[in-house]
């Protein structure tokens, strides 16, 4: 058994053969400091260099479980497994085995070519990934000892080198880089906002005996955990976990699977539709012309090329560009990360986006609302008080940095009014009498001592002179800007007479009350603007924070997004799923969440069919960060966090955030709109060539004009990886709907066949007027060409609709499609024409062709309007 220590239940125990029975947070704080030291035999002096040497080499070293990146050769072969490409990859070994080299050739060259990039773009992101994992932190503070006899010696080591046993210090600024129990500490807090999701700092000190747990595993007083921080004070601690034994590392180990995501899930969907067609296709083109022609196996590669026709080949590679295309922009323009490619389709099918509070729409820092005497009226002469108590408590305690609260009086104050008084002495914060005592001499008073006290409003108003009446006001008064989201601080103050004596906290009594000071989180900068960004693009966004439920209600308030009903953690844990599936839906802010409900929560969205993204940087985020379909987090979360997350930010912002979206709207949007074309034009194709072969005495077209029709329609397809959208796509989210695409191909399919038959009953005639006969290479030149336009033009019409016509820049597509036209008049007449069994028409075809493609054109604008308007 390895040896070490874990508080929170998520390792092994401390020492073999002589740690504890049992490693688990309870049973830790059952024992006193002095026991704990016992069991994992160090001391207050630290350990001797030889046995942490050993401890290290039996423990590990302290680092999180790391995910081992796959190889480059194991990315291809799990690329095979994508259902297109395994499709594809189905479909060029049936042609290999029937002969068909040609279309072999070019079907496994795509399988290869969509694989390489697919590949190439994970390993770039993992690549960059890489660039970005650096411990919780470098180094910490430890003392060893050379050997039992000698003095212990402070000395910095690499995080990664703690063992249980040793004795580390910490400071203001310091990560916690293992689990930890106290020994002494100073004003002592900490940040566990990544553990707890909690945004105020929790004060953390000594617990020498042992009582009854309160609370979670993070109430604790005596215990730190690795990934949280010193917000103010300073302290030393016997590490008592390290490694994978830290509660940490234990979130991350809980959470390693995840379901499909909205990608994976439509991709499957569409692919089975394809499928079953594919299937269905050859046996009927085989069935067929047995019946009515007496053809036999001759027309198999024929049957292969209409399957292959109605396969989107180029889907993989379009898919892979575009979305390698939108990652490498939002890296190289927005510093956003992109690790795994389907995750920016996700974000574009987003349409609900759940983040924390603090760090999002809150920086991590209060500012100062308003100062309030004991009547609630406005009292500015409160908040000089209090700062005046913030700067000589700091400059007189001996405290290496004021903590938030007291950073946000004297940013609010005036520094002049402040260096009016002369500072006496301090008695600083104290966890237990939660208040702070300034004393100094006012001007003019030199026989006169003034304490200026400032705290927590109930251990405060405790100690001022107030009658029962006037204290229980006072304290409503409290609960209810508490209640509104404000941070409250009670002001008092005293006059002693002056004196040599030290001052104590015995003397914070018989205090007059002056007032409170309200405060509240200081907004994000772009959090206003962001969250009507994003409504405008349709994503609805929901807050899940640790937080109290007015603090977080008071946020949404000041951005002026509406809170409604706050759902809180108990009355989550009374509701079933489908329940809060439906509750869910219905509200934006839920409080004093774990990270079970938040994975519970962002799972209960996913089952009422929203595609759900998750913002967050922190352990307690871990398990809701899985259970998206997208889950995203700052370069600046902790490590195990980016292990997780889909995209990395450069900075927790919802700018960001909202860029990132929208480059998974334009690459999903080009992903769509190729199906859509594509689709509907190899159906009516199908269906044309399935009529013709029926109805004429040879077939409608060679395999190999088939493949060379395919490839040219192939090539000009790739420019929809790099086109610009309509900005009416960027308002909604972007998603493959199979049965959406089933009856737009179907629609469009359909007039794109009768566009194709009465062509072909012009071929009949020209082929005739030609020859004097059925000629069939006459008819393969002209249906080859018709094909070619009647693509052209589904490319312009079904991508812009009615907006053909608004005068846009020239795009990839237009080009593309311009083209394929040309390719499609001169192939014919060009030396490659007759090698493809192809012949020249009379030019009176090209003008009856003429005539269908505009009506065709004409049946695309108005079909394309009206598929607008239901849409």
């Amino acid at each position: 058994m390895p040896e070490t220590a874990a508080v929170s239940g998520a390792g092994p125990t401390a020492l073999t053969g002589d740690g504890p029975p049992d490693g688990t947070a309870q049973h830790i704080t059952a024992f006193t400091t002095l026991q704990v030291l016992r069991h994992l035999d160090s001391g207050p002096l630290g350990l001797v260099e030889t046995r942490a040497e050993e401890r290290l080499a039996r423990c590990g070293e302290n680092t999180v479980p790391g995910r081992r990146a796959a190889s480059w050769p194991q990315r291809f072969a799990r690329s095979l497994r994508d259902p297109f490409t395994a499709v594809l990859l189905g479909l060029g070994l049936v042609s290999a085995a029937v002969a068909a080299w040609g279309t072999a050739c070019v079907i496994l060259s795509l399988v290869s070519v969509s694989c390489v990039l697919r590949s190439s773009g994970e390993h770039r992101a993992d690549r960059s990934m890489a660039a970005l994992r650096d411990l919780v932190t470098t180094t910490a503070t430890v003392l060893r000892r050379a050997d039992e006899a000698d003095p212990p010696r402070a000395r910095e080591i690499p995080v990664d080198q703690l063992v249980p046993g040793d004795v580390i210090r910490l400071g203001p600024g310091d990560l916690v880089p293992a689990d930890a129990r106290l020994l002494r500490a100073s004003g002592l807090s900490v940040h566990q906002a990544p553990l707890t999701g909690e945004s105020a700092p929790v004060a953390k000190y000594p617990v020498e005996v042992p009582g009854p747990p309160r609370g979670g595993v993070f109430d604790q007083p005596q215990l730190c955990f690795q990934g949280s921080s010193v917000a103010s004070g300073s302290g030393t601690a016997v590490v008592v976990a390290t490694g994978a034994g830290t509660r940490f590392a234990a979130g991350h180990v809980r959470t390693r699977h995840r379901a499909a995501s909205a990608f994976d899930r439509s991709v499957q969907g569409i692919s089975w539709v394809l499928i079953r067609f594919m299937l269905l296709t050859p046996p009927l083109v085989l069935m067929a012309n047995a019946a009515l022609r007496g053809r036999g196996l001759e027309t198999l590669p024929f049957a292969v090329a209409v399957a292959v026709g109605l396969t989107p080949e180029m889907l993989p590679v379009i898919v892979t560009t575009a979305l390698a295309r939108g990652a490498s922009l939002l890296a190289r323009e927005h510093r956003v990360i992109v690790k795994r490619l389907p995750a920016l389709h996700d974000l574009g099918a987003v349409d609900v986006l759940c983040l924390d509070k603090t760090g999002t729409l809150t920086l991590d820092r209060p500012v100062v609302d308003r100062a309030l005497d004991a009547d609630g009226r406005e009292a500015p002469e409160v908040l000089h008080w209090a700062a005046v108590n913030a700067w000589w408590t700091l400059q007189l305690a001996d405290l290496p940095a004021p903590d938030t609260l007291d950073e946000a009086l004297l940013d609010a104050a005036d520094d002049d009014e402040l260096l009016r008084y002369e500072g006496l002495t301090a008695v600083p914060f104290d966890p237990v009498r939660r208040l702070s005592t300034a004393v100094v001499r006012r001007p003019g008073h030199l026989g006169t001592h003034t304490l200026v006290v400032k705290g927590a409003a109930e251990d405060v108003l405790s100690r001022c002179a107030l009658e029962d009446g006037e204290l229980t006001r006072l304290l409503a008064l409290a609960e209810h800007e508490a209640d509104s989201g404000l941070r409250l601080l009670a002001v008092a103050s005293a006059e002693r007479p002056a004196r040599h004596r030290d001052y104590t906290p015995a003397d914070e009594r018989g205090l007059t009350f002056l007032g409170f000071v309200a405060l509240r989180d200081a907004l994000a900068p772009t959090a206003g603007d962001a969250l009507d960004v994003l409504a405008d693009r349709g994503v609805t966004v929901k807050i899940l924070t640790g937080d109290h439920p007015g603090t977080a209600a008071r946020a949404c308030h000041d951005l002026a997004l509406h809170p409604g009903d706050v759902l809180t953690a108990d009355r989550i844990d009374g509701l079933s799923d489908s329940e809060l599936a439906d509750t869910a839906r219905r509200t934006t802010v839920f409080a004093r969440c774990t990270p079970e409900h938040k994975a519970r929560i962002v799972a209960a969205l996913r089952t009422g069919r929203h595609t759900t993204g998750f913002l967050g940087d922190g352990v307690n985020d871990l398990p809701a960060l899985r259970a998206a379909d997208v889950g995203s987090c700052p370069r600046g979360a902790v490590d195990v966090a980016r292990e997780s997350a889909d995209v990395v930010l450069a900075e927790k912002d919802l700018t960001a955030i909202d860029h990132a979206i929208r480059a998974g709207r334009i690459g999903s949007g080009n992903i769509a709109t190729y199906l859509r074309i594509t689709l509907s034009s190899n159906l009516g194709n199908v269906i044309a060539m399935l009529a013709a072969g029926l109805l004429l005495p040879f077939l409608p077209m060679l395999p190999s004009q088939v493949l060379v029709q395919n490839l040219c329609f192939d090539a000009a397809q790739l420019a929809f990886a790099y086109d610009r959208p309509q900005p009416a796509l960027l308002r909604g989210p972007t998603v493959l709907r199979p049965r959406d695409f089933l009856r737009f191909i179907t629609g469009f399919g359909v007039l794109n066949a009768i566009a194709d038959l009465a062509t072909f009953a012009i071929l009949v005639r020209a082929a005739h007027a030609s020859t004097g006969s059925g000629d069939p290479a006459a008819f393969h030149s002209g249906w080859f060409t018709e094909n070619l336009l009647t693509q052209a033009l589904v490319m312009l019409f079904l991508r812009t609709g009615r907006r053909t016509a608004e005068g846009r820049a020239p795009s990839p597509v237009r080009w593309a499609a311009a083209s394929l036209a040309v390719i499609g008049v001169l192939l014919p007449f060009s030396p490659l024409g007759p090698v493809l069994g192809m012949t020249t028409l009379t030019g009176w075809y090209y003008l009856l062709l003429a005539a269908v493609l505009t009506l065709y054109a004409v049946g695309l604008v108005a079909a394309g309007a009206r598929y607008e308007r239901r849409r």
